[in-house]
């Protein structure tokens, strides 16, 4: 099975021909020029769209696609998600990682004590803060996702690595 990206939330529509306002999920807004087409999942059901026009309205994209041109068959698109296979997702860097394949990874110190799983992801305005969990405990460990902590992260072993700088506990 074909793993996705969600880049964008259709929130709306613009005009009568059918332009949906999309609220942009991805870092780079401007990738939406770049694609040919786009999966749009509502209801759990997906549809394969190709684009015909993105236009930009403040924070949001006015997106046209080729199959849609009413105002009428565009809300019924509204709340939708907007996809993107893994084959057309922007290529990692060295030392980078999706945000996704972090959740549930086991989180391990320098020193070898396991501290439990990532649960949660918080961004902040500086870096991203990731909250770690063990099963027993109700209390999350929260680590800045900062070179000083984050030693290593292994995706195939399912594991990273940190080091819990002063007051951290």
């Amino acid at each position: 099975m074909e793993n996705y990206f969600e880049i964008g939330k259709i929130t709306g529509t613009h005009g009568i021909r059918g332009t949906m306002r999309v609220f942009p999920t991805t870092q780079d807004p401007t990738r939406f020029e770049k694609l040919k087409e786009i999966i749009v999942e509502v209801r759990n059901k997906q549809e394969v769209f190709h684009i015909k026009k993105v236009a930009y309205q403040k924070n949001m994209i006015l997106l046209t696609v080729k199959e849609i041109d009413d105002i009428n068959v565009a809300e019924l698109y509204k709340n939708g998600r907007i996809l993107i296979p893994d084959a057309v997702a922007i290529p990692l860097e060295e030392d980078e990682y999706y945000t996704r394949d972090l959740y549930g990874m086991k989180v391990v110190t320098d020193e070898g004590e396991e501290l439990g799983e990532l649960v949660k992801i918080y961004e902040t305005g500086a870096n991203d803060v990731y909250a770690v969990k063990k099963a027993e405990d109700k209390k999350e460990l929260l680590i800045p996702a900062i070179k000083d902590c984050i030693l290593k992260v292994d995706i195939k072993e399912h594991t990273m690595t940190v080091h819990l700088l002063e007051g951290l506990r």
